[in-house]
């Protein structure tokens, strides 16, 4: 799976964790095209899922943060509008936006933009739009009932 159908995947499902299991697909599994027993790092797609992961990360439609259960998770664009309009019901964690810097040494350094910094206004104004019963809605499975 290159970059687009790996995008095209994020924004069929929506919600998708990177690598951890959960209430929602694996992007590292659809990326490998099968199930991964241990780190992804070892399997023989690596290079590929990191180069993947890397341009999903980059992509303007993508929010990166730990929405489910603290796990890296990408949730498309269209849903930003629903996490807003039920942004009280979430830990201010699961909204933080996160950017991975990877410095000259090899390491991998968080940058966190706390909510609601990184929402475009676009998005809060569809926001208001949305109503509470239509932002549950497509959030189901993810949300607890009010």
């Amino acid at each position: 799976m290159n970059a687009d159908a790996a995008l095209a995947f994020v924004r069929r499902h929506g919600i998708v964790l990177v690598s951890a299991k959960g209430p929602a697909p694996r992007l590292t599994e659809a990326i490998a095209g099968e199930p991964i027993n241990g780190s992804w790092w070892g399997h023989s797609k690596g290079r590929q899922i990191f180069a993947v992961l890397q341009k999903l990360e980059d992509s303007p439609d993508i929010l990166v943060c730990r929405f489910i259960a603290g796990r890296v998770t990408f949730v498309h664009k269209r849903l930003w509008p629903a996490i807003v309009k039920l942004a009280h019901r979430f830990h201010s964690d699961q909204l933080a936006q996160i950017r991975q810097e990877h410095t000259a040494s090899g390491k991998h350094v968080n940058h966190l933009t706390a909510y609601p910094k990184w929402v475009p206004a676009e998005i809060l104004e569809e926001a208001t739009r949305l109503s509470t019963q239509e932002a549950e809605g497509l959030l189901k499975g993810f949300i607890k009932p009010a």
